[in-house]
């Protein structure tokens, strides 16, 4: 279903200065679209006409099929459902303190006082920042003050969530926290735009992907299409996603399998080609081509992980029981991976967790589970990037254990199965505390407690 559309859509500025020309797009509701372009490109423009800022001098603009209009009430009615974060959020906050900045949309929309502070309530504590409402917000860090930008439209409970340069300046934790409210956002049916020239965000966050240079459109596509084309991507000035360059300096020196493009780097590991072939013992009788179960096996056939579980194929006789086998992997059992609701938190059940279970590796994804860990002195080993760290961590065997709360606990549940599904590795995946219902534990820990839930992947 196409939510957002443009045609024909053009924008010169009183200096002459030609921003946008002649641009058709289609955005699907529900999608995470990325606009990608260097600097003067005309995203920030672009933007300022999707939600009605700015008004096309050529072309239109369609929400729901349906043209913008561009009086006062029909535009208060476009800002509601398109909300838009500047890339310098001081742009946009004003109000003396967090709170009435966060509820001034809803305020503006004449909604009983009642329903104003629901909203801004649920907004804040979605952002993590309710211990803050009372602060003055240029008394803020940067990274609070985008989480209180992104609060202010979040209150306003958009369709469409535009984010120009929603990463600048942000350091490398506030920038995964943002984007773990993006992601959460999304999984409750958001649909979310960005810009970026950041070619690595786009390529590995991005459903849909819109190239720009210059004011114009010149490529779209799924990020693996648009990131592959090497010829598009120098037009625009750009450079191929880390992740895509170090696959194909693989690929090109035979170390590679498989042909779907990794964008993760533990889906960049798994194209790794393990060992094909070793010298096996055989029982007797057996002839070339026979299939045989191998076993558990380890060390150099084992690379991913401490064990593997192997099969293969016999491809050579020799005297003395001796062959020359052909591997053939139905995948290994990795380690686990649990992850804890945060939002019916207990610190004596997440130690119970952590001691019972003997975990090895613990992340927390969002501020709010990051805060809660703090304050108990739960040590965490990661908090940016705990997807893919918890992954590589369980490919070695480990234990590990993600606090999360709210939509971030399907989130990262859906990670995993794509990276199960796409892999083939089988790893043991298991929730606690999901909706309040107490422990829920996994197969395959030896000290198992209550168990009400099991994952299979």
């Amino acid at each position: 279903m196409i939510i957002l559309e443009t045609r024909g859509l053009t924008y010169s500025y009183p200096d002459g200065t030609l921003a946008v020309q002649d641009l058709n797009l289609k955005i699907e509701k529900g999608k995470k679209v990325a606009f990608v372009g260097k600097n003067g490109s005309g995203k920030s423009t672009l933007f300022l006409l999707l939600n009605g800022t700015l008004k096309p001098k050529k072309g239109e603009v369609l929400f729901h099929a349906q043209p913008f209009k561009y009086s006062s009430k029909a535009l208060r009615k476009i800002r509601k459902s398109i909300g838009i974060i500047f890339q310098n959020s001081e742009d946009q906050i004003f109000a003396p303190t967090v709170y009435q900045d966060v509820a001034f949309g809803p305020t503006n929309l004449d909604l009983p006082k009642e329903k104003v502070q629901a909203l801004a309530d649920r907004a804040l504590e979605q952002v993590g920042l309710s211990h803050l409402k009372n602060k003055p917000p240029h008394h803020l860090s940067g990274g609070q003050k985008k989480r209180v930008a992104i609060a202010g439209v979040m209150a306003m409970e958009p369709e469409v969530i535009i984010l120009d340069e929603p990463l600048a300046n942000l350091d490398p934790v506030g920038a995964d926290e943002i984007m773990d409210l993006l992601n959460e956002f999304n999984h409750f049916g958001s649909t979310l735009i960005i810009s970026t020239h950041d070619v690595d965000l786009a390529y590995r966050w991005a459903d849909y992907v819109y190239l720009m240079s210059n004011s114009k459109l010149i490529g779209k596509g799924t990020p693996e299409e648009v990131f592959r084309d090497m010829e598009l991507l120098k037009e625009g000035n750009l450079r191929q996603p880390s992740t895509l360059e170090i696959y194909h300096e693989i690929a090109r020196r035979g170390l590679a399998r498989g042909k779907t493009l990794p964008k993760t780097i533990p889906e960049l590991v798994n194209t790794l080609k393990p060992p094909e072939l070793m010298w096996a013992e055989l029982p007797p009788g057996t002839q070339e081509g026979d299939s045989l179960n191998l076993g558990v096996l380890y060390g150099d056939y084992a690379q991913n992980s401490p064990y593997e579980a192997i099969n293969g194929r016999v491809l050579h006789l020799y005297p003395e029981g001796k062959a020359i086998v052909e591997i053939s992997r139905k995948g290994f059992k990795a380690g686990c991976i649990l992850i804890y609701d945060t939002n019916h938190y207990s610190h004596s059940e997440v130690l119970k967790v952590i001691n019972e279970g003997e975990i090895d590796f613990v992340g927390a994804m969002g501020k709010r589970s990051k805060t809660l860990a703090e304050a108990d002195g739960i040590y965490l080993d990661v908090s940016s990037g705990v997807i893919d760290r918890s992954l590589l961590t369980a490919l070695c065997g480990k234990r590990c254990l993600i606090l999360t709360g709210g939509g971030m606990v399907e989130h990262a549940l859906q990670r995993i199965r794509d990276y199960v599904e796409k892999s083939g590795i089988e790893l043991n995946v298991g929730t606690v505390n999901r909706n309040g219902k107490g422990l829920c534990w996994l197969e395959g820990f030896e000290k198992a407690v209550e168990v009400n839930q099991k994952i299979s992947l």
